[in-house]
């Protein structure tokens, strides 16, 4: 996530110039010397430092206003690549970016997770190496890989602490597996992170810092965005919506050990075993959404029934956070009209008026893509912050 720098001082390094580059605030030397107040010859050696390093290259002239035009300055996307892997239970994708976060290549896969990161990470670096010799790249291009988790992952420590549901992944660091065959940092975070970020980023639902990106599937996330950063908690455990208990929920239990969780109440297996019960025996929800698409009584009020129960969990996080907009994802909300209806019909009865005035809720813009998307934003922070970036070229 590019952080749009003020006014540099005379300390500005390589790596801050890159950003200005790369966010647009500076696009020629004149323009970054004006900027950050350092001479034209550090300037020149700087960006010099940047186009070596293949981070920049020169682009056409500016139009100019007099004299000779001004070199643009563009940053080099296709300098390194991103390998990504947004796993899920049911689905998981591998993909590979470039360092502006774009998608090149995507391969989708059904790795089965609940046999642990020995099955999984083989797929994954398969995949990998295919999609670059399909691309023409060597492994030497990659820069960084990001992998989303699908269920509670401890960030700082890069591993999944989720044991109901990942017990086999619980407690094991991935950045030694990946190493294997592709020695750069590893970033590893909870699958509904990642895609709150992907949404972020590129989901073109205005420049909003503040939002809340549910996913409502199986199970049931949310990743939660607030002044532009990423709220994961002391350990990484925020954003677990689907663990609040809901009112009269019948004792059902939850396999985190509670009861009446939100996730048990109204995630995809329970809305299964509702319409089964009610004569709609589904092979999954994308049944279920196609049943609503088609206006069945049934499951629209499943559907309508879950948005009510989510709206209860998400009411108190409105009243808290104070969103400007909270984005529906994951497979239930494919049936978005009779989801957000719930939704709506709860977050605005039971929260102010002030932190309801300009919220909005709309459905994911990505879909698929924001898993991805969002694993290459998570990278890129890191790899291309300016501390990071310095570092590599003092290397």
């Amino acid at each position: 996530m590019a952080r749009t720098p003020g006014r540099l001082s005379s300390t500005a390094t390589s790596g801050h110039i890159l950003e200005m580059i790369r966010t647009g605030t500076a696009t020629s030397r004149s323009e970054i010397a004006r900027a950050t107040g350092l001479s034209r010859p550090t300037v020149a050696l700087r960006v010099t430092e940047l186009i070596d390093s293949g981070l920049v290259v020169e682009g056409t002239g500016a139009v100019s206003s007099g004299g000779r035009p001004p070199t643009l300055l563009e940053f080099n996307a296709a300098s390194g690549l991103i390998l990504t892997g947004a796993l899920g239970m049911a689905r998981s994708q591998a993909a590979v970016c470039d360092l502006d976060g774009e998608v090149l290549v995507r391969t989708p896969g059904s790795p089965d997770m609940e046999q642990g990161p020995e099955v999984t990470v083989p797929w994954l670096l398969d995949t990998w190496t295919d999609q670059l010799a399909a691309l023409g790249r060597a492994p030497g291009d990659v820069r960084g890989v990001g992998i989303g988790l699908p269920g509670t992952v401890e960030f700082h420590a890069g591993r999944a602490e989720d044991r109901p549901s990942l017990g086999k992944w619980a407690g094991v660091p991935l950045a030694p597996l990946v190493a294997e065959r592709f020695p750069v940092p590893v970033t590893v975070d909870n699958d509904v992170n990642v895609m709150a970020l992907g949404e972020h980023i590129a989901g073109g639902h205005g420049h909003t810092d503040d939002m809340i990106f549910v996913k409502v599937s199986t199970g049931i996330g949310a990743g939660l965005l607030s002044g532009g950063h990423m709220l994961r908690g002391a350990l990484g455990a925020a954003g677990e919506i689907g663990h609040i208990p809901v009112r009269d929920g019948g004792g059902l239990p939850c396999r985190c050990g509670n009861t009446d969780c939100l996730e048990a109440v109204a995630g995809g297996r329970r809305l299964l075993e509702s319409a089964a019960a009610r004569g709609r025996r589904l092979n999954g929800l994308k049944d279920l959404v196609a049943l609503a698409a088609e206006g069945d009584p049934v499951a629209v009020t499943l559907v309508r029934d879950a948005g009510r129960r989510l709206g209860e969990a998400l009411a108190g996080a409105v009243n808290l956070l104070n969103p400007e907009v909270i984005v529906l994802g994951g497979d239930l909300s494919e049936a978005y009209d009779h989801l957000v209806a719930g939704v709506r019909e709860v977050v605005f009865q039971q929260c102010t008026a002030l932190a309801t005035r300009q919220l909005r809720v709309v459905p994911s813009a990505l879909w698929d893509d924001a898993g991805v998307r969002g694993c290459a934003a998570m990278v890129i922070e890191g790899i291309l912050s300016p501390e990071a970036v310095n570092k590599l070229l003092a290397g």
